[in-house]
């Protein structure tokens, strides 16, 4: 009978446990990439800035959470979630059915397409037949990758990178006809910069929801839907109140939120 009790004990205070640990979100660990500018990057002194990082800070605030930054490396940035390192990621990260399968996400918290970019005067044609024996750069395990394998797979060479400064290095460097990202990302990140120069963007926007998915949200583990429900509530919130905008106009001279 007292085994019994004090199962039934530990039981009700694990029940109980897990209730109150549900819903117990004022300290967040949030995984950042800290490689793709203007969305995220790190200083020369190793500080964290960029969009993403602004609107983790800001959603933060507003959720009245004690938030660390966690860096990781994108290719690692959803096992590492799984594998509770973190309890979210802020990182740019599409929306897609296929990442829907591992992970739960919140809404949107910005929409921007992918283009192609080339070196000035290229006149390559976006096309199976123009792309043929082209060399694109893309960021491994990206919806970018994903596109171009997809879509142009048999035309070209896809090289793919750990993340997309080193695409811009090998652009630079004359190893790459093309690369494919994020258009935002890559005119502030690079085309803009002393280095991008030399290079364009080509061709159409490509926003294609079966490879794109919805934008950009927050991935969060399936049974932590408290936590989704928490972060949708923080977006409306810093929508309405004016301090998205401040963070937009700050990055962007457009609304990189989209339709």
């Amino acid at each position: 009978m007292k085994r019994a009790i004090a199962l039934l004990t530990i039981l009700t205070a694990m029940t109980f446990g897990a209730i109150a640990n549900a819903g117990d979100w004022d300290k967040i660990r949030i995984g950042v990439e800290g490689a793709y500018p203007p969305f995220s990057s790190v200083t020369a002194s190793g500080e964290l800035q960029g969009f993403d990082i602004e609107i983790a800070r800001a959603l933060c605030d507003e959720m009245g959470a004690e938030c660390t930054l966690v860096q990781q490396d994108w290719d690692g940035i959803i096992p590492a979630l799984l594998a509770r390192k973190y309890d979210a990621i802020i990182a740019s990260m599409s929306i897609t059915e296929e990442r829907k399968k591992k992970v739960a996400f919140s809404k949107k918290y910005y929409s921007t397409p992918a283009k192609f970019a080339q070196a000035k005067g290229a006149g390559i044609e976006i096309s199976a037949e123009g792309l043929k024996g082209k060399t694109v750069g893309v960021q491994r395990a990206t919806t970018h990758d994903n596109f171009v394998t997809a879509a142009f797979g048999d035309s070209v060479d896809v090289r793919r990178y750990g993340t997309q400064d080193e695409a811009y290095l090998d652009a630079v460097a004359g190893r790459l006809d093309l690369i494919l990202a994020d258009s935002v990302a890559m005119a502030e990140g690079f085309l803009n910069t002393d280095e991008g120069q030399g290079w364009e963007f080509v061709g159409p926007g490509y926003s294609d929801p079966e490879f794109f998915g919805e934008g950009a949200g927050i991935a969060i583990r399936k049974k932590n839907q408290d936590l989704v429900d928490k972060f949708n509530a923080a977006i409306d919130a810093i929508r309405s109140n004016g301090t998205y905008q401040a963070i937009n106009d700050k990055y962007f001279e457009f609304d990189v939120y989209g339709e």
